[in-house]
């Protein structure tokens, strides 16, 4: 029984060692890439502005913030960390910074006025839409939202939602799964430690507990078979 006890423990040692091996390798490469995130961050330059009681603002307000704020919570469900909003650090290097930035510029698209010119007039579905320039308001409308065969429609699509505005989407959108799984990474990295640190002082205590003497109780038939010896010795004795 002690050299089962031993050997497990032994097994249990080798496997926490290597939890904690891989849990070291993962932190590693976790922090590689928070370097490069910060590097590519500091690189583009893109900081958020904060008031002078560091409230979160935008063009100058906290209104406009906070309008950013509800599209990105309420709209697009994203669950934000508000210790991600330090005034003291404003470059946008965290998830919850990037998809507030995403969120800053879809909200500025959603609720622009796009001017449309006419070179000529144009008909469309019985209308007649005369040569000129036309107040278009994208009134919340994404891409899809557009008619592109509608001679305002179409042009008020391309004019307010861009490839650069596309481009930016998918930039802050790409920061975002990075900064994510970077996050993960770290957790998977902790857990991977824990594991490991169980197995090794599970593996330790075995290999300790087994170093002992383990008295185990007699079965019915070893105390029969103590009685058959005892018995005809006492008989002899009282003779």
């Amino acid at each position: 029984m002690s050299k089962r006890l031993r050997t497990l423990g032994i097994v249990l040692i080798v496997f926490g060692l290597g939890l904690v091996t891989a849990a070291g390798v993962a932190f590693l490469k976790v922090q590689d890439g928070y370097d490069s995130l910060g590097a590519f961050s500091e690189k583009q330059n893109v900081q958020l502005t904060y008031n002078d009681d560091g409230q979160l603002v935008d063009r100058g307000t906290t209104e406009g913030a906070q309008a950013i704020l509800t599209i990105l919570t309420e709209d697009w469900k994203y669950p934000v960390v508000q210790s991600d909003f330090d005034p003291n650090d404003p470059l946008v290097n965290t998830a919850t910074e990037y998809m507030y930035q995403m969120a800053a510029v879809g909200y500025h698209t959603l609720n622009s006025t796009q001017m449309v010119t006419l070179t000529e007039d144009v008909e469309f579905e019985g209308e007649v839409f005369l040569a000129g320039t036309y107040e278009v308001p994208v009134d919340g409308r994404y891409w899809t939202g557009f008619n592109r065969s509608h001679p305002l429609d179409g042009k008020a699509r391309e004019q307010a939602w861009t490839g650069t505005v596309h481009g930016l989407f998918a930039e802050l959108g790409v920061g975002t799964l990075t900064a994510t799984t970077l996050q993960m990474g770290l957790a998977l990295a902790g857990a991977f430690a824990a594991l490991g640190l169980m197995g090794l002082l599970s593996g330790a205590g075995l290999v300790w507990a087994s170093r002992g003497h383990i008295l185990l109780a007699p079965t019915h038939r070893e105390i029969q078979r103590e009685l058959e010896i005892e018995l005809p010795a006492l008989a002899m004795t009282e003779a």
